[in-house]
């Protein structure tokens, strides 16, 4: 692979971890090359839940060490992508040291061409136009694969969880402070929805027209032909929670809907919220229409949780 200059990673492309400065740099030439703590490798790890049902694939994967304690730590299996290829040697050779090299592996391999079909996890030391270059990508995987996320952030689609670490070993970016971001790859619920739920003797006639924005839920809802304002809508993978707004004031009544998504069909509970009366009962919905997820940017968007460096590394 064509060793890449100061330039050109500056727009495309950012190094995973090493195990220092010093060994980092004797391979990189002209790339500049920094670390990611292991404190923050560990927490991204806690946050993901990583575990041994687990597939992690680390883009920009330096000297292994997300895959490497993945896989030592967790039990989960996967491997990294990187451009170095002293850096991939450093990898390998961890891993076949640690006895885990039938769980964990580094190919020298373009990030942006990267089969990520396999994967449950997927992690990135990105700067934020790198980040969304990949995001159509990330967003067409499996509804539920989670992505992790050092630093950067992935312009309008917001986190479903976020992190902020002291951590005074760091010089790069905002010195001292890492932060650390999560998402859950939405399942789409957009499009037109007709259900039911059965509470006492009464039935609940359900008509909703769901938009969908990343993960976030709007649009037009009718209960037993009533008009309902949808509110709180969003989903985390396949799990979607919603509420239906009826009527004002005292009269008012408010439906909280907690359920899963699976292809054409929403299935989960409902609970009721009337005055001081609360009650529950199981609900299912099936798609009539199908509707499109919104991943577009919007002009002038202000991006979510930008935090002031301008080069990244890993």
């Amino acid at each position: 692979m064509k060793r890449v200059g100061l330039k050109w990673l500056a727009g495309v492309v950012v190094w995973g971890a090493c195990l220092g400065a010093a060994q980092a740099q004797e391979g990189v030439g002209d790339v500049v090359y920094v670390p990611t703590p292991q404190i923050v490798v560990d927490t991204m790890l806690k946050m993901a839940k990583v575990g041994a049902s687990d597939y992690i694939i680390d883009l920009g994967s330096g000297d292994g060490r997300i895959v490497i304690t993945a896989a030592k730590q967790y039990g989960a299996r996967g491997f990294g992508v990187d451009l170095d290829t002293v850096l991939l040697k450093i990898a390998n050779d961890t891993a076949r040291r640690e006895g885990i090299a039938d769980r964990a592996h580094f190919v020298e391999e373009n990030l942006f061409k990267t089969d990520l079909s396999k994967a449950t996890v997927v992690s990135t030391y990105l700067l934020p136009e790198m980040n969304e270059k990949l995001r159509p990508r990330i967003l067409a995987l499996k509804p539920g694969t989670r992505v992790i996320a050092h630093d950067y952030h992935m312009g309008e689609w917001r986190p479903d969880d976020n992190d902020t670490l002291s951590v005074p070993e760091k010089t790069v970016g905002n010195p001292g402070v890492s932060y650390i971001y999560m998402w859950y790859v939405p399942a789409n619920a957009a499009g037109k929805w007709k259900g039911s739920a059965t509470v006492g003797r009464q039935t609940l006639a359900l008509d909703i027209d769901f938009g969908q924005r990343f993960q976030m839920l709007s649009g037009k809802a009718l209960i037993n032909q009533k008009p309902a304002e949808i509110m709180s809508g969003r989903l985390r993978g396949e799990d979607v929670t919603f509420w239906l707004n009826t009527g004002s004031g005292a009269a008012s009544v408010r439906h909280e809907f907690n359920g899963k998504v699976t292809g054409d069909t929403i299935s989960g509970t409902v609970r009721i919220h009337a005055g001081k009366n609360v009650e529950q009962a199981p609900f299912t919905a099936k798609r009539t229409a199908q509707g499109k997820v919104d991943i577009t940017s919007a002009p002038d968007a202000a991006p979510v949780g930008v935090r002031g460096a301008t080069v990244a590394s890993r």
